[in-house]
């Protein structure tokens, strides 16, 4: 069931972003009074057909690795078959084409990838999102307690960029490695907003798998609250609730709520006092923790609850909604022209690039999370599929870019000769990529350490 599930919202995924990426091309092209001949979401045999009433043929292909828009072109060698009905349409063939229009044609599928990510980003910031804030737990001795980072602070800025969640310092964090200097972390604790400069010298550089929170010292924390309160345990017959957030046992302070299960654990059949937050007020509270047996024989305490972590959902009007997807979409934009740059100069290890496997079980994982989380997915892939499509590689839409900009330039096109040499050349570098993307891949499921 999990195998269908991935496979499942991958396919629909890369439907997506494939069926979108062909629109811009497909769009500019109509604009542009071209005839497209046909729309294929897929490779291969077509599984599903349908032509509208300009005649073109709209399909579902059986190999769902990409998609392509085909324009009527006089130079292809069965032209005649797919030439449009309407004279005046055949005179305004791809061919006929000025480099100019050409460009914008290329450049329609990579602006369409960045929409459709903007407008997935305005959609969620009027759906508004549950988040965990990016509360920490901050090691002793670590960088980031150097720094003066302490426990339960929020993250609340990177290097000048707004966090409200974990994913935000993330993709900031994200956007430092390889990089030495400083890290300008903004943090809220106790009503104060303080600024942390956390030391890198070449963080990460060549890294295939980092820990970039860890690596600073700073975890996740989980305050000790009660998400739930199972019933006929120790914590009910003591009286606890959901919601309760213990401060303290036996006066000793509770960091977080693995401190507090270590304390429990370590204390079967012997009474504990807790201090306890509720909304009406501070209760003392003691409870007695049941005897236990792990599998291998020893003891540990239980009292039957459940932990909750805090929450805030974030959320706009249109307008602070739409300026914020636009933020969004330019900062990812940065981030991924920076991380392809920084490959580029082995300045960050090739094998962080997703493959297909690390990109399906993602999907999945974020469709079982929900909607929100698959629709942030879909918004990050898309912007990594436009961008990655403008690299002047012969095949994907920069090489077009770059060839009539060029021949716009030159003011004539360059011969056939020189076309398919450079074709070839583009297909032995996405071979290369795609040698590159399966070697990371298999570095990351298979290692062989």
């Amino acid at each position: 069931m999990d195998v269908l599930h991935i496979a499942v919202f991958f396919l629909l995924a890369i439907a997506i972003l494939v069926a979108s990426h062909e629109a811009g091309h497909y769009l500019v092209a109509r604009w542009l009074g071209v005839h497209v001949v046909r729309f294929s979401v897929g490779f291969g045999k077509r599984l599903w057909a349908w032509r509208n009433a300009q005649g073109t043929e709209f399909c579902i292909a059986a190999l769902p690795i990409g998609g392509y828009v085909r324009m009527y072109d006089r130079r292809d060698p069965d032209a005649a078959d797919h030439a449009p009905a309407d004279p005046q349409l055949a005179e305004r063939s791809y061919d006929r084409l000025k480099p100019p229009q050409r460009i914008a044609i290329a450049l329609g599928g990579p602006a369409a990838n960045l929409l459709l990510a903007l407008a997935l980003y305005w959609v969620l910031g009027m759906m508004g999102v549950v988040v965990v804030p990016p509360m920490v737990a901050v090691a002793e001795g670590s960088a980031a307690h150097r720094a003066g980072l302490r426990d339960g602070a929020e993250i609340v800025a990177v290097d000048g960029r707004e966090t409200a969640t974990w994913r935000a310092v993330g993709m900031a964090l994200v956007s430092r490695l390889g990089d030495s200097g400083e890290i300008a972390v903004e943090a809220l604790r106790d009503g104060r907003r303080q600024r942390h400069a956390l030391a890198i010298d070449a963080w990460h550089a060549g890294s295939a798998d980092p820990d970039l929170l860890g690596s600073l010292g700073i975890a996740l924390q989980r305050p000790a609250y009660f998400g739930e309160v199972l019933p006929g345990g120790p914590a009910s017959a003591a009286g606890l609730r959901a919601a309760d957030r213990v401060t303290q046992v036996d006066g000793r302070a509770v960091r977080d709520w693995q401190s507090f299960v270590a304390v429990v654990r370590g204390h079967p059949e012997a009474p504990l006092q807790l201090t306890v937050e509720r909304t009406d007020g501070t209760r003392l509270v003691t409870v007695t923790p049941a005897r236990r047996l792990d599998d291998d024989g020893t003891a540990y305490g239980y009292i039957g609850v459940a932990p909750a972590m805090p929450q805030r959902i974030v959320r706009t009007g249109p307008v602070a909604a739409l300026a914020g997807a636009v933020a969004k979409t330019w900062d990812l934009s940065v981030l991924t022209v920076r991380l392809i740059a920084k490959m580029a100069l082995l300045e960050v290890s090739a094998k962080n690039v997703a493959g297909p496997i690390t990109i399906a079980k993602v999907t999945s994982d974020s469709a079982r999370a929900g909607a929100t989380e698959f629709m942030a997915l879909l918004a990050l892939l898309s912007v990594n599929l436009g961008l990655i499509n403008l690299l002047p590689i012969p095949v994907l839409d920069g090489g077009q870019v770059l060839f009539n900009a060029v021949e716009w330039v030159r003011r004539k096109p360059a011969s056939s000769g020189a076309e398919a040499v450079t074709e070839r050349v583009g297909y032995a570098l996405v071979a290369g990529l795609v040698v590159l993307v399966c070697y990371a891949e298999f570095a990351r499921w298979f290692p062989l350490e």
